[in-house]
């Protein structure tokens, strides 16, 4: 297994506010031994802003392409990471200590486990944490169909944060990356990823998730009525794959 980290960052001219947050919590990690990380910065769009935004540093890929939303730019990023493991950090977030050795130990000392996920603290307008406001599963292996059945049988709620997922990067290729839809595009590769591999959930907190104005999901358009749509075509695309795994 390469040694190697893939941290993917998908960023607009309304998230370079942020970047230096995110860097420092990245450089900020301590990884195993022989272990490192590159950050593959991809910029919806071409405006220049993101590249100028943070340091100048071999660890960093910056990519930019025409706009096409979160899944597309997450994707496209995709080309260029050089690890066996391959972790999500949204624009505006930040990591908290420890977040990627533990994402590390697990996926290396469990073969059989394709992903993680772990516990979120909110990050609110005023500088306050908060609790995610849904209750997250015990730390443990997450069993194949098992995150389906529970986002499908509790109002569509789901038990744990797609934006702190890590994936071993041959399953992010097999499902095709983050799902194209423009938005709960990481609901999407997720509940693809819990279908076909075991995850496991690390109860301690690896992000802060922060709130503001400006994130993607405050936007008015985010809320566009078709949320209906698109968790049916994230469901069936599950259960397509499933059912093609069984054969």
């Amino acid at each position: 297994m390469s040694r190697v980290i893939s941290i993917i960052t998908a960023a607009h001219q309304r998230s370079v506010p942020y970047l230096l947050d995110a860097y420092e919590s990245l450089i900020a990690q301590e990884l195993p031994a022989g272990w490192c990380w590159e950050w593959l910065l991809q910029e919806d769009g071409r405006s220049g802003a993101v590249a100028a935004a943070v340091p100048d540093d071999p660890r960093i890929s910056i990519g930019s392409a025409r706009p096409g939303g979160p899944a597309v730019t997450r994707t496209m990023a995709m080309a260029r990471a050089k690890g066996a493991l391959v972790r999500n950090l949204d624009a505006d977030d930040k990591l908290l200590p420890g977040a990627i050795a533990r994402d590390i130990t697990v996926l290396t000392q469990r073969p059989t486990v394709g992903w993680t996920t772990s516990r979120l603290l909110n990050w609110l307008p005023d500088g306050t944490i908060a609790r995610w406001r849904h209750p997250n599963p015990d730390e443990g292996v997450l069993a194949r169909g098992a995150i389906l059945e529970s986002w499908r049988s509790n109002g569509w709620f789901l038990p744990i944060h797609p934006v702190t997922l890590c994936i071993r990067r041959s399953l992010l290729f097999a499902l095709g990356g983050w799902m194209a839809l423009p938005c709960a595009e990481d609901t999407g590769l997720l509940i693809a990823a819990s279908v076909a591999a075991d995850g496991y959930f690390i109860n301690e907190p690896s992000l802060l998730y922060r709130h503001h104005p400006l994130q993607m999901t405050a936007q008015v358009d985010h809320g566009d009525g078709l949320d209906g749509h698109r968790r049916h075509l994230i469901a069936a695309r599950a259960d397509a794959l499933r059912s093609l795994l069984r054969d």
